[in-house]
């Protein structure tokens, strides 16, 4: 038998043990073979990336209201744009305009000759119910709680009930104006929305001239179908409007809040002295519950007037009076972003020109000066006439009122008064620490 490891086989040998070395070898990749691997990986990376995104947003709030950590958000400060009473103020050429005789008595004739039924009347209110119905969804109540004692030494709660009206939405919060009276000495506030809903309350800021409050509740404490259902109502422009307007009450004008209330304007007062400002008045034949807070709107649904009991007299004992809302955008601002407002405790009405020929100095002539304010405390008087605000001269009421909105609490200001003397008026300047109100 020959040997296996002769010379005959070692070719043989040697082919099997190139065959077993050898190594295969792969083509090397493409540029689109490449290209398509990583558009897969990179797709893959964003699948995922996107969904750890998704579950972090959603888990998050859980575990903020697992925890009671409350909700990282940026805060946004709430900008009310002012307006401008000149502009208001003035009319439109068509509406000054007057029809044509002959159109004037066709509608006269027409009119007279038409005998209106009931299903006239309900067509007519028909819009009027629907704007308030859709306007009482941004009615809030707010239950103001206090804690205190009975004859015993027992505690006792006691709870008031009063209207706010949701008048902005941050990122963060909804922001609800309500009466001074709401908030004042309250150990705790809750606010109950149209649908029902209830979450806790907190002062956001008070006002005590113009008695005004700002509420805020959290969004995250408000359900996604009361934030759906619930309604942010605008601030409408209270320059427009004129006497005779149809006008709609919301809030509590009959003592009990989501009531509501139809008439019209029968009169407005322009430039109303008050403390540090003036404003318009309106008065109408509607129901209004000052201290519960009573909100008037026009016939577009904006809030133009807030009902006050402090320019009632006996002379407009039967009309409800109402602040203009123009007038305190610049306040409800500020309190909207948890800012004090500016107080000098100055009431004073404007040097006419006819005033200035007789020889009194251009500026706001001085009628009142709030005891204990920082204008008192300072040592300004009934008589003078303010002439400048720091190097600024002040010639209006609303100059001055614009200007004062605008200083900060415990910051100084340098007012210069024309003081009358023996023969001519004599300028003084006083250093007043602002005070907030």
């Amino acid at each position: 038998m020959p040997e296996m490891n002769g010379p005959d086989r070692e070719p043989e040998d040697r082919d099997k043990r190139q065959f077993i070395n050898e190594k295969i070898v792969k083509q090397p990749l493409t540029r689109k073979q490449i290209a398509g691997r990583a558009a897969f990986i990179g797709g893959l990376g964003a699948v995922f990336g996107v969904a750890a995104a998704a579950a972090f947003a959603f888990s998050s709030p859980i575990f903020q209201k697992m925890t009671g950590e409350p909700e990282e958000t940026e805060n946004f400060m709430v900008s009310i744009p002012r307006d401008d009473a000149t502009v208001a103020a003035t009319e439109s050429p068509s509406a000054a305009s007057e029809p044509s005789e002959p159109i004037e008595q066709q509608v006269e004739e027409a009119v007279s000759s038409y005998r209106f039924t009931l299903e006239d009347y309900s067509r007519i209110q028909a819009p009027l119910k629907e704007m308030a119905t859709e306007a009482d969804k941004g009615i809030v109540t707010v239950h103001s709680v206090r804690h205190e004692t009975d004859w015993f030494n027992n505690p006792v709660e006691n709870t008031g009930y009063f209207s706010g009206a949701v008048i902005a939405e941050t990122s963060s919060e909804y922001l609800i104006l309500t009466t001074e009276e709401a908030v004042t000495d309250a150990d705790a506030i809750r606010v109950t929305f149209s649908d029902g809903t209830e979450a806790a309350g907190t002062k956001k800021q008070e006002d005590q001239v113009s008695g005004l409050a700002v509420v805020s509740v959290r969004r995250i404490d408000v359900g996604e179908s009361t934030a759906e259902n619930m309604e942010i109502l605008t601030l409408g422009n209270s320059y427009q409007v004129k006497t005779g307007d149809m006008i709609v009450a919301v809030g509590s004008p009959v003592g009990m809040v989501h009531s509501v209330d139809y008439g019209s304007v029968n009169y407005v007062a322009r430039n109303v002295p008050v403390t540090d400002g003036s404003i318009r008045v309106m008065y109408a034949d509607v129901g209004g519950n000052a201290p519960m807070g009573t909100f008037l709107m026009n016939m577009s649904g904006e809030i133009v007037g807030v009902v006050t009991d402090d320019f009632k007299n006996e002379n407009t004992q039967n009309a409800t009076a109402a602040a203009g809302i123009s007038d305190y955008k610049g306040i409800i601002e500020r309190m909207s972003n948890g800012l004090s407002t500016a107080y000098l405790g100055i009431r004073g009405q404007e040097i006419t020109e006819e005033m200035e020929a007789q020889g009194l100095p251009a500026g706001i002539y001085i009628t009142e000066v709030a005891a204990g304010s920082p204008a008192y405390e300072a040592g300004i008087q009934n008589g003078d006439i303010l002439v400048r605000l720091n190097s600024g001269e002040v010639h209006t009421v609303k100059e001055l009122q614009s200007r004062v909105e605008n200083l900060e609490a415990g910051s100084t200001v340098t007012v210069t008064v024309a003081r009358n003397g023996i023969d001519q008026y004599r300028e003084l300047e006083y250093q007043i620490t602002v005070g907030a109100r």
